[in-house]
């Protein structure tokens, strides 16, 4: 697991609640943590079983943090590439790739507005991952500032994690993918994670 800090000010901002302005169909927040039921709301969810599974864990009413953005695609050329490289995967093993992302907010105030327990977690999570890490897959965390306005305008910090995979074809990048996310949210979740 590799992971970054994009808080300058020129970097993006996640902001909750969000809605689409591009998006002809009104794509906007949706709180899975108040509302899990509108889970038919978040396209990506729909049509991939294994995201659908991780937002459900991650906004569960004991999950120290909630979701609040997410997509899933199959990697481009040049993105796979990339990402082969990186995982040191060559020829046919690599053949094809899938990524997602989920943009996560921990709950607890205190968490949410401490940059250096943001940075501890995340280094905490780095070395959790660590003997877990699976040939074909990886996991990228961006620490992001955040704006979110629920109940009060508050101002902290929010993590992307971005979960890759390649694979010999499309099925076999996506069973990775699949199986690296259920992971990655199985370890947010842990206690010898949370407990730090």
């Amino acid at each position: 697991m590799e992971w970054v800090v994009e808080c300058g000010g020129d970097d993006p901002v996640v902001v909750v609640p969000w809605a689409s302005e591009d998006d002809p169909e009104g794509c906007a927040f949706v709180d899975l943590r108040e509302n899990p039921y509108d889970m038919d709301r978040v396209a990506e969810a729909e049509m991939h079983p294994a995201l659908m599974q991780a937002l459900r864990s991650l906004n569960a009413g004991r999950s120290p943090v909630f979701t609040v953005k997410c997509d899933a695609w199959a990697m481009d050329a040049e993105e796979l590439e990339g990402v082969a490289g990186e995982l040191d995967v060559v020829g046919g093993e690599a053949a094809a790739g899938f990524v997602s992302y989920v943009d996560v907010i921990w709950r607890e105030r205190a968490l949410f507005v401490s940059f250096h327990q943001q940075e501890q977690r995340l280094m905490r999570l780095q070395r959790l991952l660590e003997p877990v890490d699976a040939a074909y897959a990886m996991v990228e965390c961006v620490l992001r500032a955040a704006l979110v306005d629920l109940t009060g305008p508050q101002e902290g910090f929010a993590t992307s994690v971005y979960v890759k995979a390649v694979g010999t074809d499309a099925a076999h990048a996506y069973e990775e993918w699949g199986k690296a996310l259920a992971g990655v949210v199985g370890m947010l979740r842990g206690k010898e994670f949370v407990a730090g």
